[in-house]
């Protein structure tokens, strides 16, 4: 697949996890995506009638007892749940035993860009009403961003670093990043790496509907989110969990694993042009893209599908659209571009994380997501954005897009594995 030094260190895609508005599963939400189902419905936690859009991905019927103990559950925000549970299923997919001779050289890379907002907006609300003694003593705690990580090492007894990035909608992409970069440099074999969200708050909602970001379609949910639509009017909030377990080529081997993909890790740019405005030009976006080829030594040509970050704003489908363009050139009528937001809305840092285990799978399977909800392509999106039905196909090598608020762009790269290099 590349021309890569032998000296340097491959890592694999082992296993995957999934919460999101499906549910609860990696099956669940395979299946939901290749079917083109949407998860978007009028959000049910709270009453959402004095807000101008009243729709959301909820992971539905969410009970954190059926995967965390309940003591240990409470003292979890919503996110770092989601986490928890989406991390075992991953482990679990992996056939990976966290024992004493691998706990230290084991991972955990996930990203938040919320964090324990849910948790902290309640407790703002126990101040104003019932006074600071009432307060939990946990909400700092259960608010932190790197609790993610941090209760899926405390849960599954993991003693490498245990990190949590935070880059806004562009973090679950750079967590794959950063993970492969913590394999490569031999401080960790495994990493359980993704990102968790469960920002669909009260104040979260009103803040981004008046700012302008979110689709107002209350009457149609199933349809709101438009990516590279002609009527698209902003993204949908949702909130849950994806996470991959990847580990160096030769960790893998050694215990027998199933490889599903090879993970190339990524690059990571800045537009440096507004705190959220997307630069027109998509300069960050394609440099993200053409840097991840770069180092992987993957030819753009090899490039069949990209997950793309896809919000459904009129401004960042257009420049997600010309980045697209100045990458590929002349490929780039021959790539698959996916956008799962349109089906499972977006899942801030987890919406990049789910599109790297789009990306994984459709490896795995030779199957394309669909873009659904595009009933009127705008003209300035001309790409092949798998409309309406997922398509079979051979995929050798994808890229999950995120780009996020402050100008902050991650793009990861996964390509098939075709088994160990020969000896020199």
């Amino acid at each position: 697949m590349s021309q890569r030094s032998h000296l340097m260190r491959r890592v694999v895609v082992t296993g995957a996890g999934a919460v999101t508005p499906f549910g609860v599963g990696l099956s669940t939400l395979w299946n939901g995506l290749l079917a083109g189902r949407s998860g978007i419905r009028r959000i049910t936690a709270w009453d959402p009638s004095h807000h101008e859009s009243q729709i959301a991905g909820e992971v539905p019927n969410w009970d954190p007892a059926d995967f965390i103990d309940r003591r240990a559950a409470r003292r979890m925000d919503r996110f770092a749940q989601f986490a928890v549970a989406a991390a075992g299923e991953a482990i679990e997919h992996a056939g990976l035993r966290i024992t004493d001779a691998i706990r230290d050289r084991v991972a955990v890379v996930v990203a938040s860009s919320s964090g324990g907002a849910l948790f902290f907006e309640q407790q703002t609300r126990v101040l104003a009403d019932r006074g600071a003694d009432r307060v939990s003593p946990f909400t700092v705690p259960m608010f932190l961003p790197n609790m993610a990580a941090s209760q899926i090492s405390l849960t599954y007894g993991t003693r490498g670093p245990a990190i949590c990035g935070a880059a806004a909608c562009a973090s679950g992409c750079q967590a794959f990043v950063d993970a492969v970069r913590l394999i490569r440099s031999g401080e960790a074999d495994v990493a359980i790496t993704g990102g968790s969200d469960a920002g669909v708050t009260a104040v979260a909602v009103a803040g981004l509907g008046n700012l302008g970001a979110l689709s107002r379609r209350n009457d149609d949910p199933a349809t709101a989110s438009r990516p590279f639509e002609r009527d698209r009017d902003g993204f949908v909030i949702a909130e849950g969990a994806a996470v991959l377990i990847l580990e160096s080529e030769e960790h893998a081997l050694a215990r027998g694993a199933e490889i599903l993909c090879e993970a190339h890790g990524g690059s990571s740019t800045s537009d440096a042009y507004h705190i959220t405005a997307p630069d027109p030009s998509g300069d960050g976006p394609a440099r993200a893209m053409r840097e991840a080829l770069e180092r992987a030594g993957i030819a753009p040509a090899t490039v069949d599908m990209i997950a793309a970050h896809a919000t459904a704003t009129p401004a960042g489908d257009i420049a997600e659209t010309e980045a697209i363009r100045h990458v590929f050139a002349d490929h780039v009528s021959r790539i698959a571009v996916s956008a799962t937001k349109s089906m499972v809305g977006h899942m801030l840092a987890a919406a990049g994380a789910v599109s790297g285990l789009a990306c994984a799978l459709a490896i795995r399977d030779g199957e394309v997501p669909p873009t659904a909800n595009l009933f009127h392509p705008d003209p300035a999106c001309d790409l092949d954005y798998v409309p309406g039905e997922s398509r079979r196909m051979q995929v050798r090598a994808a890229i999950a897009n995120g780009f996020g608020f402050g100008g902050q762009n991650a793009s990861a790269l996964f390509s098939r594995y075709d088994g160990p290099e020969p000896a020199a």
